[in-house]
Parts: structure tokens; C-alpha cells; sequence
């Protein structure tokens, strides 16, 4: 990370419980097991196997929660703040559910905002759009606040979530103005 950030419990409140419910184990437990690990100087990718060795096999999506849980440690021991990725920069996001298929989704968001040439007074690039198996995407770039994807999940058949995320903003301070400007557009559809 290119700066250090405080020490101290910066634990997003909402995830401790959710990860206590999904592993079966007290966060007190975590922590001891990622003290016992030495996790504040092994790296993300090491503390996120850590914490998979430690959950049970019944779990569902085990390599997700793994991550989530190495998220929690490293905002808990002060080695990130929420809203910032490994790389130091930060990132933010937001979705909502629409009754249209993925592609139907992305073609709305770009008759709606897709002549858009600055988001927050920063400049757009142009948008690519790419498709996968699982999910439709529509990108570009913003001068100075990073990358922006928005993605469009199915959500049974006849529904899909569109999230918008955008990644590398050079600090925090701002992430929930981003996060207000993304929700009033999806708003909008």
C-alpha cells in the first residue's frame, strides 16, 4: 500500500456479524487465529487462505467469504481503510435491480447516460462493452478518479442487477459523493 493508515478497529460494523453467522465462529476467534498467523505482515493474498483453511466445507462460496474475512482483518488491524483495495487506491460501488434481462439493463444505462462526457468533473472515456457467459458490461475510464464497470448480473429470469463499481480513486475521502452520483443515475432508469 502506498500509505499506512491508522490503526484500530475500522471493521465496516455490518460484516462482523454476517461472517460470524456464514463460518460458525466468533470474530474474538478470527482474530486469534490471524494473531496466531502472524496476518499483519503476511499480505492479503495469505491471510485470505488462511482464513479459507478455516472455514467448514459446507459453506457455500467459501473462496468469497475467505476474501470478505481477509478484507474485515486488514480494515480491523488498521492495514486499510473500507473502501480501499490492496493497491492502496479505493473503490466504490452500487447496484439495483431491474425487471429487464442484462442486455436490455446495459442498452438502458447507455441510452441514459452513455452520451455523458464527465461524471463529477472528471473527463469520460470512451465506453467499451463486452459480454461474458455470466454477465454483460459496459466500461470506461475517468480522467483522474479511475476505472468504472458497470456490470449487469441475471437475477433469476427476469430480473438482473446492475452494479456500477468504480476502482482506483486516489484516496477516500470522496467515496460516498461517488457513491451518491452512481445511485442518483441508476435511479434514473
Amino acid at each position: 500500500m502506498s500509505e499506512a493508515v491508522p490503526s484500530g478497529n475500522l471493521t465496516r460494523g455490518e460484516r462482523v456479524p454476517a461472517i460470524e453467522r456464514a463460518s460458525g465462529r466468533p470474530w474474538a476467534e478470527w482474530l486469534r487465529l490471524f494473531e496466531a498467523a502472524n496476518a499483519s505482515t503476511i499480505g492479503h493474498s495469505e491471510i485470505a487462505k488462511v482464513a479459507r483453511a478455516a472455514l467448514p466445507d459446507s459453506l457455500e462460496n467459501p473462496d468469497w467469504w475467505a476474501q470478505g474475512i481477509a478484507i474485515a482483518y486488514e480494515q480491523h488491524a488498521g492495514l486499510r481503510v473500507p473502501g480501499q483495495s490492496t493497491s492502496g487506491t479505493f473503490r466504490v460501488g452500487a447496484s439495483r435491480t431491474l425487471p429487464l434481462d442484462r442486455d436490455a439493463a446495459i442498452a438502458a444505462w447507455d441510452a441514459a447516460h452513455g452520451e455523458l462526457t464527465e461524471h463529477r468533473g472528471h473527463a469520460a472515456g470512451p465506453a467499451r462493452t463486452s459480454r461474458t457467459e455470466k454477465r454483460s458490461f459496459w466500461r470506461f475510464s475517468l480522467d483522474g478518479a479511475g476505472k468504472v464497470e458497470v456490470s449487469a448480473t441475471p437475477k433469476g429470469e427476469d430480473r438482473v442487477i446492475l452494479a456500477v463499481s468504480q476502482e482506483g480513486l486516489p484516496d477516500g475521502d470522496r467515496i460516498e459523493e461517488w457513491r451518491a452520483h452512481w445511485k442518483a443515475l441508476l435511479a434514473e432508469l
